[in-house]
């Protein structure tokens, strides 16, 4: 097959997969059938009247019942287009043959234009359309070249041009066949041509259609996917701050209930501590209220931003590495000895750090000290924070220098929240005891993938 040849049957759907859906008759059928049979029957009875049938010996009534059949046709040419193509074939070949000038008006030439190209634009089998519609081609132009080669077409050209006058650039019977074969190949080539353009371009839009929804059905999953992602991070953040205020609450609640009869003032330091413990967790807490409800429309509203910020109508700042220090006071005053350390490379370059990177590495401290007081043993801790800008990292460790303490085992909801703060920011971790005593919780962020 040469290459031409696939090309036009490539650009006709032979070895598409994709099926045109076959719609079943509807009203636009009807209506294009009933309008094209009125104005054919009219076409029909304005040239009776004009004197152009007076060389067609069939009744009135089979002229009708052509005319009729004809616009028939086409109320089947979207349900069965094939079908319909070759009853139009038949029809045609039949009424050109007992009424050719039946079947040279224009309304029928329309229908058998319309029945061809609807075969190629609705046919689902595209090899069975090629098929059907080649037969039909091959049909009709050897009924042609038989009408000029043996038919009455011959002898009336040889009669009507007998003695006639060459007039022109060519004689007069060349240039009616070569006329005649012009005219018939525009007609069916247009029809083909119309058939797969209409077929190509319902194939575009159901692509489309199907893009379009696919991509509709991928932003609601994305939608849903980051509802989930903010409620796990809502619900990391609540657990950060309940656990760490909580904990270190109850921590000084119970030593004030121990020094309360013997030593006043340490009872007295010890309740303060809780008091400043827990105005410290309502303040981190209504942080992440103000990001919850930074969206509302009326920010001045009762329980809105305003109130939850104080009144000011600003949000506080997400927690980082600057705020570290505070946090290791604050651990410090309740009887644990922690060292901060802030590593840089560079000048200034914790300052730098991306505000989810420096929030991850502020949480996982803040988790990794609470575990300490509650779960170990340890007096000491030491926490390192390392920034590299050159080497794109940055790594949190947090180290302490105790033992697992009986009894106290958690949930482990909070090394599985500083998991999945790191695998947000691709990060690694480790975290175990060491071989040489203690517990250890290291983090490292490639700042390059922030």
């Amino acid at each position: 097959m040469s290459s031409t040849s696939q090309r036009v049957l490539t650009w006709l759907g032979v070895d598409d997969e994709w099926e045109r859906p076959r719609p079943p008759i509807g009203r636009q059928d009807l209506v294009l059938a009933a309008s094209v049979e009125a104005v054919s029957l009219l076409a029909l009875e304005l040239v009776r009247s004009a004197g152009g049938f007076e060389h067609t010996d069939g009744p009135v009534w089979a002229q009708w019942l052509a005319v009729s059949t004809g616009a028939a046709l086409l109320l089947g040419r979207r349900r069965w287009p094939l079908v319909v193509a070759s009853l139009a074939a038949l029809h045609m070949f039949v009424a050109g043959v007992t009424m050719p000038q039946v079947m040279g008006q224009l309304s029928l030439q329309i229908v058998y234009f319309v029945a061809l190209l609807s075969g190629v634009a609705y046919a689902r089998d595209r090899r069975a359309m090629v098929v059907v519609i080649g037969t039909i081609l091959l049909f009709m132009f050897a009924w042609i070249t038989w009408q000029f080669a043996v038919g009455s077409a011959a002898q009336e050209m040889v009669d009507e041009f007998e003695d006639a006058e060459r007039v022109g650039a060519f004689a007069p019977i060349p240039a009616t066949v070569a006329m005649t074969l012009l005219v018939n190949v525009i007609y069916f080539g247009g029809a083909i041509v119309g058939g797969g353009v209409a077929w190509r371009a319902a194939r575009q839009r159901l692509r489309l259609q199907e893009q379009a929804a696919t991509i509709a059905a991928q932003e609601g999953r994305l939608r849903e996917q980051a509802v989930v992602d903010e409620r796990l991070r809502i619900a990391r953040e609540l657990h950060d701050v309940v656990a760490h205020g909580v904990s270190a609450m109850g921590i000084q609640a119970g030593a004030a209930r121990r020094v309360l009869d013997r030593d006043p003032d340490a009872a007295r330091t010890a309740l303060s501590r809780v008091e400043e413990a827990s105005r410290d967790a309502l303040t981190q807490m209504r942080r992440l209220l103000g990001t919850l409800r930074a969206g509302s429309v009326d920010g001045g509203a009762e329980g809105g931003p305003d109130a939850a910020d104080g009144g000011t109508g600003a949000r506080t700042p997400e927690a980082g590495v600057d705020d570290l220090p505070e946090l290791v006071a604050q651990t410090s005053r309740q009887g644990l000895a922690v060292r901060l350390d802030v590593v840089e490379e560079q000048s200034s370059a914790a300052s730098r750090l991306p505000r989810g990177i420096g929030l991850a590495i502020y949480r996982t401290v803040q988790e990794a000290l609470t575990n300490v007081r509650r779960h170990s043993t340890a007096d000491a801790v030491s926490v390192v924070v390392r920034v590299d800008e050159a080497a794109a990292y940055a790594e949190v460790e947090v180290v302490d220098n105790g033992r697992p303490r009986h009894g106290t085992s958690g949930s482990g909801l909070g090394q599985l929240g500083i998991r999945e703060r790191a695998a947000t920011h691709n990060g690694k971790v480790d975290i175990g005891p060491r071989v040489t005593g203690g517990y250890r919780v290291r983090v490292r962020y490639p700042l390059a993938a922030s």
